[in-house]
């Protein structure tokens, strides 16, 4: 048996793009729906980086936000498509956190 063995690719041959600054548009998602995605994925970054460092379980976490424990499961493994960024506010409201838009 013959093992074919394939050389990486030269720096020389890498094609790099500039990025706009927001992965979701840059995957070529239309403006509005990049900045809910960006925003989404930012506050749950944010609550898991919460939960964390107040060293909550799941189950402290749920009562804390008024949810399921499942539902924490979901936030903490990053399921952004389980959650809408009006919930995800109400979460950090919950918290005890405030959430701050700006247009830039």
């Amino acid at each position: 048996m013959t093992k074919k063995i394939v050389a990486p690719a030269s720096d020389a041959d890498a094609l790099v793009t500039p990025s706009s600054g927001n992965v979701f548009t840059d995957l070529g998602f239309g403006p509005g729906e990049a900045a809910v995605m960006a925003l989404r994925a930012d506050l749950m970054a944010r609550l898991r980086v919460l939960v964390q460092a107040e060293g909550w379980t799941q189950a402290q976490a749920a009562e804390r936000f008024g949810i399921a424990q499942s539902r924490v499961s979901d936030l903490l493994r990053g399921k952004s498509e389980k959650f809408s960024l009006d919930m995800l506010i109400t979460l950090a409201a919950r918290a005890g956190r405030k959430v701050e838009l700006a247009a830039a």
